[in-house]
């Protein structure tokens, strides 16, 4: 390995006397001062770690030929799925190496495209980016949310699409929310958080969401309070029109908890009162469409794999409910009903199948899809005939299709055209055993024709968490990768949504030790089936799964020879204690509870890491405008663990500013990270390029 020939000098970042009790149990805090990212001492400590760091990336003589590569093959059109509102296309497309992609709209789908909004040009370095938007159906308006340098928190305004001019409509701290406009196009619902603390805006906790109806040309101060909970401070509100306008279905969510409760306002009704037609949390109900007073959703109830039910609210009881769609082998993900047919989007074995039903859940055709790969797409309303979805995998860049529901056929509509053979690159799916012998699913993506003789460089990828499903996509930053004759694996561990609810729970609080052993145990196939050795595989991953890079090199650091958290949550015990990361409680459990903290202390990064152990090369990532993970999780471990390290391979953190969680980062950071991480690997690994 090529390191430096002398350890790297890191700071000696002060140590407070800072001793918690848990219930019994005192631990030290030493680092808690970094919590603060505003102060001078961690302005300055954030200095001095990022010059240590970029001095040591900067060395690095490939790093440069890196950056030029991804630049060139970042450098190709990348089109959005087209929708339809009103009379009007949408889409969005970037040119290449634009920093946001652009909105456009058009007539007809071979017109002439116009700009419709163009982030680039809400900032000079593109961290401005386009949180979220809302059409209104007769696609003349259009609500548009902003975020700034990767906040949660954002701004939405409103747009006169045929004009392209911005109306007077101006509003703020909404978080977590959509808009959903009202047939008569007067307005939108939206949630949002009471004005925050300007100083601490980025760090303080969020609750008591409350839902609003926006009406056009009228300040936010006067908007209408349509529901609250103030006797419930955690209640998140989600507010949908139906398609018809006639009713508002309002989904309550509870922190990142999977289930949730369903009401609904009938807006025919001027003065119709919310009513709570599914009122425990017990299940997942994902609204589809209603036919009069007929209601369908997908639920995990008694499927946690997913089904389609109707419910009549006439009716509510149960006993009254019926199944539409069973439960399958696969993973319902999502339904949608275009043409009057139901649209499954299945996950069979963390691939996706598209199936087609009919309103009694009569199967009618299963999609044909180009390969083994990812779908997004088939949305629309509800009697279109035609519709499109988008299709990729690790070595099919996302390409798009116009699908004729009536006769069933595929018809190419855009693909990309990216400076690389993918008849080079070969991929294959296999399933491991983990520690307690559960069958995992693992993706393993390389050039055809490596040699199987435990030296290729390795990045092994995984998230593990909150009911997400990992599936292949292209990434000209992995691509890149492979052409350096590193192999790409991405690993399904539990905890995910891969197979449903009882996967995901497999890998919840007090089990979450099955998710890092499955990862452990992926690595340890990748070992002895011959791809790699320790010396050789790095692992990876963000936000959860910077998590479980960290908790996997405490618990087996003889195991990698490089690690690469991103944007992780480190801190067990006081993750909830900063803006959304009270929510996740419902995924870890809480370290206020004497029965879940035991597990949280267990496995938390920060608190496991033991003096005098030789970690791998690591290079941590955060951004200090990250308000979802707050950057503290990656300072204290960062500092922690350059404190307990024994050894010359460096342990280092790369600060972004201006940048947050990683939504609406620019490309130009994108490739930038992407350049670093690279080098780093290349140099700790000895590949050569």
């Amino acid at each position: 390995m090529s390191y430096s020939q002398e350890p790297l000098n890191y700071p000696t970042p002060r140590k407070s006397e800072q001793v918690d009790d848990y219930h019994g149990t005192l631990v030290a805090d030493p680092y808690r001062w970094l919590e603060d990212p505003d102060s001078e001492e961690t302005k300055a400590w954030i200095e001095a770690e990022n010059e240590i760091t970029f001095a040591y990336l900067g060395e690095i003589s490939v790093r440069e030929k890196i950056q030029q590569r991804l630049t060139k093959l970042w450098d190709y059109e990348k089109y959005g799925i087209p929708f339809k509102e009103g009379e009007n296309y949408f889409y969005f497309k970037n040119d290449g190496l634009q920093n946001q992609s652009v909105l456009y709209t058009l007539k007809s789908l071979d017109g002439e495209p116009r700009v419709l909004l163009d982030p680039n040009k809400l900032s000079d370095d593109g961290t401005v980016a386009l949180s979220g938007l809302a059409i209104s159906d007769n696609g003349k308006l259009l609500a548009y949310g902003l975020s700034t340098s990767g906040s949660d928190w954002q701004e939405w305004k409103v747009l006169d699409i045929e004009t392209g001019e911005d109306l007077a409509d101006h509003l703020n701290w909404i978080k977590f929310s959509g808009a959903s406009w009202t047939n008569d196009h007067q307005g939108f619902f939206y949630s949002r958080y009471d004005e925050p603390n300007a100083a601490t805006k980025l760090e303080d906790v969020n609750y008591y969401q409350k839902l609003y109806y926006h009406r056009l040309g009228t300040p936010q101060s006067e908007d209408i309070l349509i529901y609250q909970r103030l006797d419930q401070k955690e209640w998140g509100f989600n507010g949908g029109v139906t398609e018809d306008g006639r009713y508002l279905i309002i989904s309550v969510w509870l922190g990142t908890d999977s289930r949730n409760l369903v009401f609904y306002k009938d807006l025919t009704q001027p003065d119709a009162e919310v009513v709570e037609l599914i009122n425990q949390f017990e299940a997942n109900y994902s609204f589809i469409e209603h036919d009069e007073t007929v209601f369908y959703f997908r639920t995990d109830l008694d499927a946690p794999r997913g089904r389609v039910i109707a419910i009549d609210v006439n009716i509510p009881e149960k006993a009254a409910w019926r199944e539409i769609i069973p439960q399958t082998e696969a993973t319902l993900e999502g339904v949608s009903i275009l043409n009057n047919q139901l649209i499954g989007d299945y996950l069979q074995d963390a691939h996706s199948q598209i199936k087609i039903f009919d309103l009694n859940g009569t199967f009618i055709r299963e999609v044909e899809l180009p390969g083994l790969g990812s779908v997004g797409g088939f949305g629309g309303k509800r009697y279109d005939t035609e519709t499109f979805y988008n299709f990729t995998s690790f070595t099919t860049p996302g390409t798009i299709y116009r699908y004729n529901l009536v006769t069933g056929e595929s018809e190419l509509f855009r693909k990309p055209q990216v400076d690389f053979n993918p008849e080079d690159y070969e991929t294959k799916q296999v399933f491991y055993a983990s520690k307690d012998g559960t069958q995992v699913p693992m993706f393993i993506t390389h050039k055809k024709g490596i040699e199987l003789n435990s030296n290729n460089p390795t990045y092994l990828y995984a998230y593990g968490g909150f009911n997400a499903s990992l599936t292949p996509t292209f990434s000209v930053s992995n691509l890149v990768w492979m052409e350096m004759g590193g192999v790409y694996v991405m690993a399904n561990l539990r905890g995910g949504g891969e197979y449903g609810e009882e996967w995901h729970q497999a890998g919840m609080k007090d089990r979450k030790q099955n998710v890092f052993d499955d990862f452990i145990a992926a690595a340890e196939w990748l070992i002895a089936n011959n791809y790699t050795k320790p010396a050789k595989l790095a692992i990876a991953g963000g936000s959860n799964g910077g998590l479980l890079v960290g908790a996997c090199i405490t618990q087996r650091p003889d195991l990698f020879g490089a690690a690469l958290p991103a944007v992780g949550v480190m801190d067990m015990l006081r993750f909830h204690k900063f803006t959304i990361g009270w929510a996740w409680t419902a995924e870890y459990g809480s370290p206020e509870n004497p029965e879940e903290f035991p597990a949280l202390y267990a496995y938390s990064p920060l608190h496991n890491l033991k003096p005098g152990t030789a970690y791998p090369a690591t290079l941590i990532t955060t951004a200090d405008h990250d308000d979802r993970v707050v950057p503290a999780h990656s300072f204290k471990f960062a500092a922690a663990l350059q404190a307990a390290h024994n050894g010359n391979a460096p342990v280092l953190i790369r600060i972004e500013t201006k940048a947050g969680h990683g939504a609406g980062k620019p490309t130009a950071k994108i490739i930038e990270e992407a350049a670093d991480k690279w080098a780093f690997l290349v140099r700790t690994f000895d590949v050569e390029v």
